[in-house]
């Protein structure tokens, strides 16, 4: 049960509603808590605040993911049968309690409120705002539903784009001695104290709106000029509809899980140790030729890259399909990551091509996954079983990281590695996209047995 003004009832669109009014909501919603992909902002001032480490702090990025995952696997049903205002203003309410408490955490130095905080009660909000607009949104564009997912899921990448910048200016603002400029430039704990304070009403505000604006199809609603038996003529798409509680049971679902843990390892691997990474790469006798400065727009580069994947991407898999589509992330992924790892420090053109390259796939497949469950699975509860899939991303979230980090411990000292340092831990990343490509390759329509009765489905489509 959810309080009447959230009801789903009071969010049908009447006619003549433009369905181009939803994503922006969307992007209201995704633009915020994509912010969880700027922390390295403010990491280093926690580090100091907390007389911690770089491992111990980012813990908390860590658990934000990995809440993410298991939110939306848990809250995917609720979120379809209540609405995607229910479901806003919910995460809305999350995400910013988790800034209020990790800003108390922040004064009060005690470290594990932050975890609470923003780990996991703001990791709650992410996890239900990062899938409550997708059924919503591939109901409203069901022609486009790659174009539509994109639009949105592009937010969410490109969040860290507003974020960061936003964060660095607000940080000087705090702080006299903090200069946004200077990459050894480090704000103390007061200054990102009142930065939690700032970002978590900032995004009250838009999430709010995102909330408040949001609308749902009537049932006999449908695009101009669009006819549901256009989509029995694709491959892999069906008209049938299967529930979230079936979906787990079919083969297709975790070859898909596979897909999304093997292709979201493989781009997080660069994109935790992006900055890092370009500096050892063009390392010679002690000395990297690229600085601090270029490392830190190299990784502003790669986040364009990881947003720009995520709209270009999807919205071409509506016109060669979902299945062709992941076909390219993980084959065309594995070979530029094996050019990373021969010819990347050949060049630091090359280098960034390459890394830019596996980000925009990267971005790619987290942005066309949802249109390939509505594909298989139809749309009756594509949200929770999307949910239930983002758990692959949890997973990655710690195995990702994971995997390089220990390598590269075993390989020397940070600050003074070099390229053959990483090319151990890049030729795994290949193994994982290999996987992943074998999996999406297996991928069949799924059986009737799974099917939903039409009568049932009827019923079940005019309840929600």
């Amino acid at each position: 049960m959810v309080p009447s003004f959230l009801a789903r009832e009071r969010t049908v669109a009447g006619p003549g509603y433009s369905r181009w009014l939803i994503p922006p909501a969307a992007l209201a919603v995704h633009l915020c808590i994509g912010q969880v992909y700027a922390t390295s902002v403010y990491k280093t001032a926690l580090v100091k605040h907390f007389d911690s480490t770089l491992t111990a702090v980012g813990v908390v990025f860590s658990i934000a993911i990995v809440m993410l995952g298991l939110s939306a696997a848990v809250a995917g049903t609720w979120v379809d049968r209540n609405g995607p205002r229910a479901a806003m203003f919910v995460s809305a309410c999350f995400w910013v309690t988790g800034f209020l408490v990790a800003a108390l955490g922040i004064a009060s130095e005690q470290l594990w409120l932050v975890y609470l905080g923003y780990g996991v009660i703001g990791g709650i909000g992410l996890g239900i705002g990062y899938i409550s607009p997708v059924s919503t949104l591939i109901k409203w564009f069901p022609d486009r539903p790659g174009l539509a997912t994109g639009m949105a899921i592009m937010g969410f990448g490109g969040g860290a784009l507003i974020a960061s910048p936003l964060s660095g200016r607000l940080l000087s603002l705090y702080d006299d001695a903090y200069d946004s400029t200077d990459p050894t430039s480090v704000a103390d704990g007061h200054a990102v104290m009142l930065l939690f304070l700032t970002l978590g009403a900032v995004y009250l505000v838009f999430m709010m709106f995102g909330a408040f604006t949001v609308r749902v199809p009537a049932d006999d609603w449908k695009p101009d000029g669009w006819e549901p038996s256009q989509v029995a003529q694709k491959d892999l798409v069906t008209t049938a509809s299967v529930t979230a509680n079936n979906a787990i049971r079919t083969p297709q679902f975790w070859l898909l899980w596979v897909v999304l843990f093997c292709n979201v390892t493989a781009g997080i691997g660069i994109l935790e140790q992006a900055a890092p990474m370009i500096q050892d790469f063009f390392r010679e006798d002690g000395t990297s030729s690229v600085s601090a400065a270029a490392a830190g727009g190299f990784v502003g580069l790669l986040s364009i890259a990881n947003m720009a994947g995520r709209f270009v991407w999807s919205s071409t898999s509506d016109v060669v399909g979902r299945k062709p589509i992941y076909v390219l992330y993980l084959g065309a992924g594995l070979v530029a990551y094996v050019l990373l790892a021969t010819l990347g420090a050949s060049s630091t053109v090359l280098f960034v091509l390459f890394a830019a390259i596996i980000l925009s796939f990267y971005g790619g497949g987290f942005a066309t996954v949802p249109a390939y469950l509505r594909d298989l699975f139809g749309t009756l509860q594509v949200g929770a079983i999307h949910g239930r899939l983002l758990t692959a991303w949890s997973a990655a979230g710690v195995a990702g990281p994971l995997i390089v980090n220990q390598i590269l411990d075993t390989q020397g000292t940070p600050g003074e590695l070099t390229a053959d340092a990483y090319r151990p831990a890049l030729f795994v990343m290949v193994g994982l996209l290999a996987v992943g490509s074998v999996a999406n390759l297996l991928v069949r329509p799924v059986s009737e047995r799974f099917h939903e009765p039409s009568a049932d489905r009827d019923l079940e489509r005019s309840a929600s």
